[in-house]
């Protein structure tokens, strides 16, 4: 490996914030439609240094990554004015596509190829999310709030493929690294507003800058009010970010703090009856308040131009309550006493309360080995968390507009605590056999811990102390015959231990209302992962990027959530049902001619059950008489759609002005429920969409932004999920007695737009 000398190399590494991945064709697009004042940054492309673990480093040559990373940038994000990361990530990153459950944008899915980052517990996690190191998926239930991640503070996000092991637990199907900007690379201020459709208003400022020749700092602050396009889906943001840093020619040490507050209300999901007006929620109220404060100290050193030491220690606050509206599934039933249960409705509450601190050590040294250039990093980390989680009912009633109304107080379910220790250590070390060849060996050892204790006195079965521990190793063989190409093979295993509320929600004998009570808790195994996967990039010309890669992931006992009372229930119990895979392919490709520059990527996920098992789904028409369905090996999964096809057009009309569109098609997918792929309703369509974003520089100092999503209005659904509608009754109105089997549906947003203000300092 060719060594930079030592202070340009940490130049490099300031700049690019150690986070710059593996360009695939998604960032390379970014790069070449770059302003021409950034042209020296795009010449720099040979020597980029990226970071493939958590923790920054010396990073590694770009031709030495065996993967196919796709890299975002923080201006480019502010560019499209998009008023979520996952509105982004939907839009622009080859292999992701949303699933919209909740009915509210900040509370969506994420699918990349065909795995989840999910903020809904009980929704089985495949990606592994970090800021600045630090791992965000919530211990309890490992779910990602995509609400509390500060957007305007991103300065670089890296996807990284497959199980790469040393970023830890849960990273089956890839890993999201986000780093934030400092005052150093980040001089000055801005100010900015927007507002437009559904009541929508935002305002944003950020200030960075630097003291004397050590100090930097960062802030940024935004707020969002947002009415909602749908019935009883309005958000309330609130977020801050800071970041003090010292730095000198060996050393960097950093303090970073943030906070959110937001409540989130969504409209669920709806029957197709419902459809005749789209904006309308099925039960209502459902909100969800997210609150996090933490708090960051890291740092690294460079002992030597060849070895550095890097760390970092946090803490994080976390706290989640949730009110949410239910149709009680015993109504109508015949209770113990011989009575017909009348209850329409239940109102449950539950709060989670997380107390998370860890801290990490990673030392990187360059050297020789056997006379070959050689790059060893090893690492180690420690998380812990407590948790307690309280859960309440309140018996109620509908309204004509289908709202709950209590009847009584909330009753006490379940109150439990939850302790979470991980340990992790892990190596990665990339030997130059030649000019032309690198091998990469890596690896991680994880022990985690999980107990579980009722906190009530009245139950014993919720205890429970799990231990799961594994070695899970990677390889990788980059060749790299010129510098314009870039073929490589891998192949790595990453592990998923079961979470708290699957360990305590196991027991068929028992099933739970999720994310409500706990019941009992029968050993899962834990979930392995092994992904195979080739890939080459390459450059042509000046003008033109591509990259393409073909991969394979097989799950060993994935857990899913197994209804009791059909797929909408949330009455059920997590399982192990054996084996599950995503394979696949994707291609990219970005070129620039003149003010023109045109990115555009396909992929292909065929993501399918590889074992036998059953479930209850009497809303699903293909059920025997106990409502049950048989999954076979090849049934796809639901909510995954095979293809995907995004489009990504600028046109620079003048020095001033700037135009972009994105055109997105996403191909059909199966109903939850439907896992056997057999229910008469059939999959639910694809959609294609199209969105524009403008922005016009008045001055130096003065932006005009404008967007538009959906342009052509649309109709479509992103979720499904079959169920039992029990408002049949005149304009909707409940009917307990004569449900009827639907299938429900995740509604997408209508045609919006919105205009804005940006005014910027120095």
């Amino acid at each position: 490996m060719t060594k930079l000398p030592f202070r340009r190399r940490h130049a490099l590494r300031v700049y690019f914030g150690g986070a710059l991945a593996g360009l695939s064709v998604t960032s390379w697009a970014q790069e070449a439609a770059a302003p021409a004042s950034d042209a020296a940054v795009t010449q720099l492309a040979p020597i980029i240094v990226i970071g493939t673990t958590p923790l920054l480093g010396i990073g590694t040559p770009l031709e030495h990554v065996p993967a196919n990373v796709q890299t975002i940038r923080g201006r480019d994000i502010d560019q499209q004015h998009r008023a979520t990361l996952t509105d982004y990530f939907a839009s622009n990153l080859t292999s992701v596509d949303i699933n919209e459950a909740q009915g509210n944008p900040s509370q969506v899915d994420i699918n990349y190829r065909g795995f989840t980052a999910s903020p809904l517990l009980g929704t089985p996690q495949g990606l592994s999310v970090f800021l600045d190191g630090v791992r965000v998926n919530e211990p309890f239930g490992d779910v990602v709030n995509w609400d509390l991640i500060p957007q305007a503070a991103i300065n670089t996000i890296q996807l990284i493929p497959g199980s790469n092991p040393t970023f830890g637990l849960n990273t089956l199907g890839g890993a999201l690294a986000i780093t934030t900007k400092n005052g150093r690379s980040n001089p000055g201020g801005e100010a900015e507003i927007s507002a437009g459709s559904w009541g929508r208003k935002t305002a944003q400022i950020q200030q960075g800058g630097v003291i004397g020749s050590n100090l930097d700092y960062y802030f940024t602050a935004n707020t969002t009010n947002d009415d909602g396009w749908a019935d009883h889906n309005s958000s309330r943001l609130r977020q801050a970010f800071g970041k003090l840093r010292y730095t000198d020619a060996n050393t960097t040490l950093s303090l970073s703090m943030g906070g959110a507050d937001n409540t989130l209300q969504g409209s669920q999901t709806i029957p197709r009856s419902f459809l005749d007006n789209r904006k309308q929620a099925y039960t209502f109220p459902d909100q969800n308040h997210n609150s996090v404060g933490y708090l960051t100290f890291s740092g690294e050193h460079y002992f030597s131009p060849n070895l550095e030491l890097s760390g970092n220690v946090y803490y994080r606050h976390y706290r989640n309550t949730n009110v949410s509206s239910n149709v009680n599934d015993d109504f109508g039933t015949v209770e113990d006493d011989g009575d017909i249960n009348t209850l329409q409705a239940t109102n449950d509450q539950s709060v989670i309360v997380t107390d998370s601190y860890g801290a990490s050590l990673q030392m990187t040294l360059l050297g020789k080995l056997a006379g070959y250039d050689n790059q060893f990093v090893a690492g180690v980390a420690a998380d812990f968390a407590n948790s307690h989680f309280t859960q309440s009912s309140q018996d109620a009633f509908f309204t004509d507009s289908r709202a709950t109304i209590g009847i009584g107080g909330f009753e006490p379910q379940t109150d439990a605590a939850t302790r979470n220790a991980n340990y992790g250590v892990y190596f990665e070390n990339t030997l130059s056999i030649t000019q032309q060849w690198s091998l990469t060996l890596a690896g991680r050892y994880n022990w985690s811990k999980s107990v579980v204790g009722d906190e009530s006195g009245v139950q014993p079965l919720l205890d429970g102390n799990h231990t799961f521990s594994r070695f899970n190793p990677a390889v990788g063989v980059n060749w790299n015959p010129t510098s314009t190409f870039t073929a490589y093979a891998t192949y790595n295993e990453g592990m998923r231990s079961p979470t708290a509320i699957e360990l305590a929600c196991a027991d068929p004998a028992s099933p739970c209302s999720l994310p409500n009570d706990f019941i009992a808790d029968p050993t899962l195994q834990p979930v392995i992962s092994k992904t195979f996967e080739i890939g080459a990039r390459g450059q042509l010309g000046r003008a033109t990027t591509w990259s393409a890669a073909i991969y394979r992931t097989t799950l060993d006992n994935d857990i899913q959530f197994v209804s009791s009372n059909g797929a909408a229930s949330t009455l059920g119990f997590f399982q192990n049902v054996g084996k599950t895979q995503r394979q696949g392919f994707e291609l990219a490709g970005r070129t620039q001619y003149g003010p023109v520059g045109v990115s555009a990527s396909y992929s292909y996920v065929d993501a399918t059950y590889r074992s036998t098992w059953t479930e209850s789904s009497g809303s699903n028409s293909s059920a025997d008489d106990d409502g049950n369905i048989t999954v076979h090996k090849g049934d796809r999964i639901p909510g995954i759609p095979q293809n995907t096809v995004k489009l990504r057009l600028d046109y620079a009309a003048t020095p001033k002005w700037n135009v972009g569109s994105n055109l997105t098609y996403r191909g059909s997918i199966f109903a939850r429920g439907d896992e056997d792929n057999q229910d008469a309703n059939g999959k639910i369509a694809g959609y294609f969409l199209i969105d524009l974003d403008t922005t016009y520089n008045v001055t130096k100092q003065l932006q005009v932004f404008a967007s538009v999503t959906n342009l052509l209005n649309k109709h479509y659904a992103s979720f499904a999920i079959l169920g039992q509608n029990f408002f049949n009754g005149p304009n909707h109105t409940f009917d307990g007695a004569n449900p009827v089997n639907e299938q429900f549906l995740g509604i997408g947003a209508p045609r919006g737009a919105w205009v804005g203000l940006r005014y910027a300092w120095k």
